[in-house]
């Protein structure tokens, strides 16, 4: 599934209405450039969730942040590490509870990650961004095709 967005705000809107799908054991792996509209798409997935926006930050530094909202959102940024230790991260006892969301995923095995929405962001131009959206197992499978992000 390809999503083309055109503003920040957009990619944005994007995420929230998928956050309003989320259910526990959501899992979205996004994958792109420095710049490329990842953590304001994690933004707008935690309004979905019912967590403001501004609240939001992204964990370069400590590599997770908790939200709560709807349901719980996990949200990792892998952008510093060399290599990725999932258990040492916490993800396995996170990973069912909640949604999670993993900037920079690409870090990872997917193999490791188990089923999962892979998000890859492109650049188009300054504002515009392509967001392709893989299915990586049948749950997720079934959540892309309940988004119904075509009219």
């Amino acid at each position: 599934m390809i999503v083309e967005t055109h503003s920040p705000e957009e990619t944005a809107a994007l995420g929230r209405r998928i956050g309003e799908r989320c259910e526990p054991g959501t899992l979205l792996a996004l994958v792109g450039d420095l710049g490329a509209g990842k953590t304001r798409f994690v933004k707008g997935l935690a309004a979905g969730l019912g967590i403001a926006e501004e609240r939001v930050t992204s964990p370069t530094f400590v590599l997770m942040n908790l939200y709560e909202g709807r349901i719980r959102l996990a949200h990792f940024d892998l952008y510093r590490l060399e290599s990725v230790d999932l258990p040492s991260l916490g993800y396995y006892d996170v990973r069912d509870e909640g949604a999670v969301v993993m900037e920079w995923a690409d870090k990872v095995d997917e193999k490791l990650l188990g089923d999962h929405v892979r998000v890859e962001f492109t650049l188009t131009g300054e504002a515009s961004r392509r967001l392709m959206l893989h299915a990586r197992g049948e749950r997720s499978e079934k959540f892309l095709r309940a988004l119904n992000l075509f009219p």
